[in-house]
């Protein structure tokens, strides 16, 4: 009898669900707040980079409160954070307070709460699912996320706010909260080890990140997708924080066409979360990688010549199918190979190498798109990507020969 997916994974997928539709409202909603505010590329620029710099300065002690603490209670508890935080945002884009140094504090703040989020949600994901069933379970995570966070959110935001500039962001307040009530009904498996008293009392926080920076360090296959992460995830924010510009001032698009572009984008990321698992038992984890960074290398440039927004919405579905690829395959092999005590931490290592240069990215792509127009960003992001996929491949081969010839306890 084929294994089901537990009772507490599923509560965990809804409350994914809900609070994805608030945030595609927001990601939405956030670029055409600050357009209004400026039409200077680079102070747009500073506000996505505040998005991710917490990624780069909290996500190694974020990773260690993971493995520290109960991993369900600082998901909900960071939730309630952010309600509170984007009810605010609403409240000063309501009354037309609302400048860029506000826009890149709140967004340096909901970012310092993803991290703890999204650090947590990972790490809590084993411990609700049979490690045969881990390629599912993502797989049903990460199509939930894309119907609300690209497909059904984005449309949304955009209709909302061409209506009030502060409608898309009181949803997301209230998906938040929703999400964090859901959250709070569910035990974290963990909970009861991690009452036990540590002999010889806990370790400093300092000895805690080291573990998991020499566990990944010494781990050759991860350590290389980790590395590869960072100068992949540079070049897709080099070329993405000029998205909105493309769309507005050189295509034409306004508010509603804007999240119908990015809910486009989503129906190739939503058909990789459906199809995605048996794509790569089927061609196997290292031809799926492969493929998948050749071909958001060849999009990105696609997207730099697009002629018109149809053009456009296409080739962003592709990039939106092999990213989820990428990313099935990468959390599933975290997840099977860190062990459970580990893997917040290594986590966090992760993610910080893999979103701690998207600020700078942002800032390099600003930077760009002002002297260059805001086409180059793409071009030269999709340029640097397939010379970074040439180094790594070789890399890649020998290191998934050695896993295989040594798994990792």
């Amino acid at each position: 009898m084929t294994e089901s997916l537990s009772r507490g994974y599923w509560r965990l997928w809804w409350a994914t669900g809900i609070s994805s539709v608030g945030d595609g409202a927001f990601t939405a909603a956030i670029p055409l707040l600050a357009v209004a505010v400026t039409q200077d590329a680079r102070l747009v620029s500073v506000v996505s980079a505040a998005t991710f710099l917490p990624w780069l300065l909290l996500s190694l002690p974020a990773g260690a409160l993971v493995d520290r603490y109960d991993r369900v209670a600082l998901m909900w508890r960071a939730q309630v954070i952010q309600a509170a935080i984007v009810a605010a945002i609403a409240v000063l884009a309501g009354a037309g307070w609302i400048g860029v140094p506000a826009l890149a504090v709140t967004a340096f703040l909901l970012g310092a709460c993803t991290v703890v989020f999204a650090n947590a949600a990972q790490a809590v994901l084993p411990d609700l699912v049979a490690k045969p069933l881990l390629h599912r379970a993502n797989g049903h995570q990460q199509a939930i996320t894309t119907v609300g966070l690209q497909f059904a959110g984005p449309p949304v935001g955009g209709l909302l706010f061409g209506v009030a500039a502060a409608l898309p962001f009181g949803l997301d307040a209230i998906s938040f909260a929703a999400s964090a009530a859901l959250l709070a009904t569910l035990r974290d498996p963990r909970r009861r080890r991690e009452r036990e008293p540590e002999p010889g009392g806990r370790p400093p926080m300092r000895a805690v990140i080291a573990e998991g920076l020499r566990w990944l360090a010494r781990h050759r296959l991860l350590r290389t997708l980790a590395l590869l992460l960072a100068l992949n995830t540079f070049c897709w924010q080099l070329g993405n924080v000029s998205l909105i510009l493309l769309a507005t001032q050189e295509l034409g698009l306004d508010a509603p066409g804007y999240g119908l572009l990015l809910a486009a984008a989503a129906l190739g990321s939503l058909l990789g979360g459906l199809v995605g698992a048996p794509v790569i038992e089927r061609a196997g984890p290292l031809p799926a990688l492969v493929a998948a960074l050749l071909t958001n290398a060849a999009a990105f440039v696609g997207v730099a010549l697009s002629p018109n927004a149809v053009v456009l919405g296409a080739l962003l579905a592709v990039t939106g199918f092999v990213t989820t690829l990428w990313n099935l395959v990468t959390v599933g092999l975290r997840q099977g190979i860190v062990p459970s005590g580990l893997l917040g931490r290594v986590n966090s290592v992760y993610r910080m190498l893999g979103c701690g240069f998207m600020p700078l990215g942002a800032l390099a792509g600003g930077l760009v798109a002002h002297g260059l127009g805001v086409r180059a960003p793409y071009l030269v992001a999709g340029g640097l990507r397939g010379v970074v996929l040439l180094v790594a491949v070789p890399v890649l081969v020998g290191a998934m020969r050695d896993l295989r010839r040594a798994p990792v306890d």
